[in-house]
């Protein structure tokens, strides 16, 4: 009975206590529950991306930290000018003259071109039978035609209306091929024209008052006559065939200007073989003439004063250029 008693009085004693614990975890509990919660940090792994570093720098100035791939570049501003093979920044000045660039004229050409087609063009109008004459004996390459010829003969003016014609085409010809071989100075271009005018004019001259003072002399005034014609006939022809490669070698290419000239000086020769075997038919008729003879008057009064004078000129050209 005495131990019922007091196992009763030991749970009376232990219940308080037991609240007592349970309102303390309670308070413990709403307390901490009452703290502030700190987020969630979740941890992820790094992942790499193999892509290549984009560095931004000034396109003036490098920046101090340098990229691995970028070591072999300069790093100061002198170091960058004096790495540059193509400038020399650094180095002692040179001074240049530099001329004052003017365009090449191609104005008094074209009116000069102009101008001569136009002057053949008035000579074909208002003499055109002449024209006509001229060009048949010419090409039929013979001097029975003693009417055509005598009506060429009694025209005068347009005689030397294309003589005149082929003294300026031949002297801007010469110019051309003066410049197309080099020879002289580029810039003196019309200086040579007027040289290969005065040439032309001072050998043709020279040429007819030979021929008449020999006709005089040996009295074979006849076959002067004949042979003044057939030179002065070819030379019409070639002043009149100079102005098509005129116009081509003024203003053409490097190419169309080699062919121009090539071609135009195989004209000139075929021009000028004719003329020898036509004068020697003709003046085997008038006077008795070997051959022999014959070649040795060309050399002496045509070939030999055109070497002479292209010798002269082409020294006296190299050394005042």
């Amino acid at each position: 009975m005495f131990f019922c008693l007091l196992l009763v009085g030991v749970r009376a004693q232990s219940t308080p206590d037991s609240s007592r614990l349970g309102d303390s975890t309670a308070t413990r509990s709403v307390a901490v529950d009452s703290l502030p919660k700190k987020p969630l940090v979740r941890k992820t792994a790094k992942i790499s991306v193999d892509s290549p570093l984009v560095y931004r720098t000034d396109s003036l100035r490098f920046s101090e930290v340098k990229p691995t791939d970028f070591n072999h570049l300069p790093l100061g501003w002198m170091e960058l000018l004096d790495a540059q093979a193509f400038f020399n920044f650094s180095g002692k000045p040179v001074h240049v003259r530099a001329e004052r660039f003017e365009p090449v004229s191609y104005d008094w050409m074209f009116y000069l071109l102009v101008i001569l087609l136009f002057y053949f063009a008035i000579v074909k109008l208002f003499f055109g039978k002449y024209l006509a004459n001229l060009m048949t004996i010419f090409f039929k390459a013979s001097m029975r035609q003693q009417q055509l010829r005598e009506q060429v003969l009694q025209s005068p003016f347009p005689s030397l209306l294309l003589n005149l014609l082929f003294v300026i085409a031949g002297g801007l010809y010469g110019a051309f091929l003066a410049r197309f071989y080099q020879i002289g100075n580029p810039d003196r271009f019309w200086l040579h024209f007027l040289y290969g005018i005065g040439i032309l004019v001072v050998l043709y001259l020279l040429k007819y008052m030979i021929l008449r003072i020999t006709g005089w002399i040996f009295n074979i005034n006849r076959a002067v006559d004949t042979y003044l014609f057939v030179v002065f006939m070819t030379n019409k022809i070639i002043g009149i065939f100079l102005l098509p490669f005129l116009v081509l070698i003024s203003f053409a290419g490097a190419v169309i200007t080699e062919i121009s000239v090539t071609l135009s000086l195989i004209m000139i020769g075929i021009f000028y073989i004719y003329r020898f075997v036509a004068s020697y038919a003709t003046l085997r008729k008038e006077i008795k003439i070997s051959g022999l003879h014959f070649i040795l008057y060309l050399c002496a009064l045509e070939i030999a004063p055109l070497l002479l004078i292209y010798k002269v000129l082409v020294a006296y050209l190299e050394k005042a250029y």
